[in-house]
């Protein structure tokens, strides 16, 4: 089976910006932004897509998001405000066959996204 660009990414085949690792996440540049912030939350374990979910992987889920909380803190958007996505399957967007969540900030972000 052929490794995601994330599962490379996590095993340092290869390069990315990280802002955040520890034993669950990873949280990385995305390589094409679409606002002055935009990471990507990336779980370590790989699921395949949003359909592929667990109630095992409840508490991952939940710890993607306290992740985005504080990089918001972090980066000093938690109060003018930031955005956070789920991409699932391909007519929502996903390119990317191992789950992450992205974020979002940095500008006024428009409604509805697409």
């Amino acid at each position: 089976m052929n490794k995601t660009i994330f599962e490379k990414i996590i095993l340092r085949e290869i390069p990315a910006t990280i802002h955040h690792e520890d034993d669950d996440l990873i949280i990385i540049d995305d390589i094409n932004p679409v606002a002055p912030i935009h990471l990507l939350i990336i779980p370590k374990k790989k699921i395949e897509t949003l359909n592929d979910l667990n109630a095992e992987d409840t508490e991952l889920i939940g710890k993607m998001f306290q992740a985005a909380k504080k990089m918001a803190i972090k980066l000093g958007i938690d109060k003018s405000g930031y955005r956070t996505i789920f991409n699932c399957n391909e007519d929502g967007g996903q390119t990317v066959y191992h789950i992450h969540l992205h974020f979002i900030g940095g500008r006024s972000l428009g409604w509805p996204p697409g």
